[in-house]
Parts: C-alpha cells; sequence; structure tokens
C-alpha cells in the first residue's frame, strides 16, 4: 500500500521553498508532485536551484497550470499579500486540501491589524476565522485538526520560544520588553534588492524597519495571548552579513523576587519533552552556529547587570526552524506522523 502523502509547493524559487523541497526530499512521507513558480514556470528545478540537480523533481508551473487535484497537502512560500486569494481558490476545489502557509497573510488574528500593518484589507477573511497559529510546541492539539496552518514568521518564532512560557507563568513585565534581533540575508528573501547585494551588505551590520517591522505585532499578539494583557514590545531587526541564521535577544524585566535562575528552570520545564528545543545550562551562550541548517531553537538566559533584569537569548535556522523545518513539523502532526519524521538532520558545523 502506498502511504506517501502528495504535497505541492507554492514559491518554490524562494528560499523557503527551495529548503522546503530540500526537507521534503528526506522526508520517507513526502512525495513531491507539483512545484509553482512563475516567473520561472518551465524550468527544471536544478536550473534555479543547482543543488536540487541530483534528483528526480517534477518541472516548476505557473500557479494556475498546476494540479490541484494531485496532491494532499500545500506548502506555500509565496510573498505576503498574494496567498489570499491563492489559498481560497484552491481549498475552494479542493476542501480537502491540508494547506501549510509560511507567508504572513494568515498570522494575525485581527484583520484591521493586518490592514494596517500589511496596507491593504484581508481578502479571504472566512479563512483567516480558521486560521491556526503554527508555533508547533505552543498549538499542538490545534494544529492536529486544522485545515490552513499560518506558520510564525523567523523573528517571532525565535522571539515567541524564549519569551512565551515567562509571560505566560507571570516571571517578566510584559509590558517591558526590548528585542534586538539579527538575521542572515536569507531572510530578506532571494529577489534583487541593492542592500543585499554582496558589497552592501558584507562586513557590515545593518539595522532596518526600525520601529515598523511587521513581525513586531505577531509577537505582540501572542504574548499578549500568553499574559492576558495587551503589550506592545520594542523590535530592532539587524541584517547580518551570514547566509542564513538567526539571533533574538531579549532584555526583560523580572517580577517579585524572580531570578534569571528561575526563567531558565521554567524554560526547561516548559520544553522537557520538546524534541527541537534546546535550554542551554548557565554558563553556556546560545549561537547561530549550533543550530545551522537543523530545525533546533537553543535558549539562552544571563542575569543582567542591571538588578531585577536578565537577558534571554534565542538562536534559530531561519530557513529551516524559523520557517520550512517549522512547516514540516507542523505537516507531520496534521498527518498524525512522528512529529520529527524528516527534521532529525544535524547542525552543519563548520
Amino acid at each position: 500500500m502506498n502511504d506517501r502523502i502528495r504535497i505541492g509547493v507554492l514559491g518554490a524559487s524562494g528560499y523557503t521553498g527551495a529548503d522546503l523541497v530540500r526537507l521534503a526530499l528526506a522526508h520517507p512521507r513526502m512525495e513531491i508532485t507539483a512545484l509553482t513558480a512563475n516567473t520561472h514556470a518551465g524550468k527544471a528545478m536544478a536550473e534555479v536551484f543547482p543543488h536540487l540537480g541530483f534528483v528526480p523533481l517534477p518541472r516548476l508551473t505557473t500557479i494556475e497550470q498546476a494540479d490541484w487535484g494531485s496532491v494532499d497537502a500545500v506548502f506555500c512560500g509565496l510573498p505576503h499579500g498574494t496567498t489570499q486569494e491563492i489559498t481560497k481558490a484552491v481549498l475552494a476545489e479542493h476542501p480537502r486540501i491540508k494547506f501549510i502557509d509560511m507567508s504572513a497573510d494568515f498570522r494575525l488574528r485581527d484583520p484591521e491589524i493586518y490592514k494596517t500593518w500589511y496596507g491593504h484589507e484581508h481578502l479571504a477573511l472566512e479563512l483567516q476565522a480558521e486560521a491556526v497559529y503554527g508555533l508547533t510546541e505552543h498549538y499542538r492539539t490545534a494544529i492536529r485538526d486544522a485545515r490552513l496552518v499560518a506558520c510564525p514568521g523567523c523573528y517571532p518564532t525565535a522571539t515567541l520560544m524564549s519569551l512565551l512560557p515567562l509571560a505566560a507563568d507571570g516571571l517578566i513585565e510584559v509590558g517591558d520588553i526590548v528585542v534586538d534581533a539579527k538575521s542572515g540575508v536569507s531572510g530578506a528573501g532571494r529577489g534583487l534588492k541593492q542592500n543585499l547585494l554582496f558589497t552592501e551588505a558584507g562586513e557590515g551590520l545593518s539595522p532596518y524597519s526600525v520601529g515598523k517591522h511587521r513581525h513586531a505585532p505577531e509577537i505582540e499578539q501572542e504574548i499578549s495571548k500568553a499574559s492576558g494583557e495587551a503589550i506592545v514590545i520594542n523590535f530592532t531587526p539587524h541584517l547580518i552579513p551570514m547566509s542564513r541564521g538567526e539571533l533574538c535577544t531579549s532584555y526583560v524585566r523580572l517580577t517579585g523576587a524572580t531570578t534569571a535562575d528561575d526563567l531558565r528552570a521554567a524554560l526547561f520545564d516548559a520544553y522537557r519533552e520538546e524534541a527541537f528545543v534546546h535550554v542551554a545550562p548557565a554558563g553556556v551562550l546560545p549561537q547561530t552556529q549550533n543550530v545551522r541548517g537543523s530545525n533546533y531553537c537553543q535558549i539562552g538566559v544571563v542575569a543582567d547587570r542591571i538588578p531585577g533584569r536578565a537577558i534571554v537569548i534565542s538562536v534559530i535556522d531561519n530557513l529551516v526552524k524559523g520557517s520550512a523545518g517549522q512547516a514540516v513539523q507542523n505537516f507531520n502532526v496534521m498527518f498524525d506522523i512522528e512529529e520529527t519524521t524528516g527534521l532529525m538532520q544535524q547542525p552543519l558545523f563548520p
């Protein structure tokens, strides 16, 4: 009996789409039957990503040419603003399909907040109402029965994994959080942009979208939900000259007599059964090279020199745990497959 689950990838010519394909090829239950990339339609995947030229793959097609009747699950790696109508059309014609969205189009529960930050009305409100936020370790039960899962952004994944248990337990003042975030250039996509040229991005560190990054309301949404208190965070992202990897340093104020050791203990307790979340012991600092190419998240806690404050550091690979790997993890949950399946590749080092 064929127990393979047929998958399609929308936006297979982007970095997240390519990493999804890479992971899917090693997954024992996935069979890739459709790959779309409108600007590269008709090409072999090897023409777009030569590193994927050693295995047989379907040719790239336009979205309109894709045979959605031949898939059981769709992974969407399209830019924000382009996913809603496509998702609506595909699910209207094929309601049995499971849809795992790696874009931002279904992450924000409030359509007014979406409109404010993305500049247009939400075009699939009925689907937004059923979308489940795909932070696997925190929404596993809801993901299991979902038809549409909205995978978190890479910055929110790294930040929320480290702060949600602390906010839920009331160990930090959620109204006083400062997040200093740094990402490799793949997080900005594969498009031709001047600031991503080697001579522009190399040998330098650049802040961007200061005070207005679209991942901020996503982080606020989830911490507000966990703590029961509406909050606003201070969030500043930076572009760092490496291909992949993400490091988020969160500066927090402690509640009552709470200590940094208490935060670490709470995180250990929250994630003790989780395969992909590792809380570093005291004195060990997370580094992006510890998780490169893997689905792991490493978290560390350090007491601040300022009394009553602590520093929480989290690292992920932005293309794996921050995108494609988390999407595969959610796929496994949705199809009742062992959650670690296809994701146990260890970090690449050096």
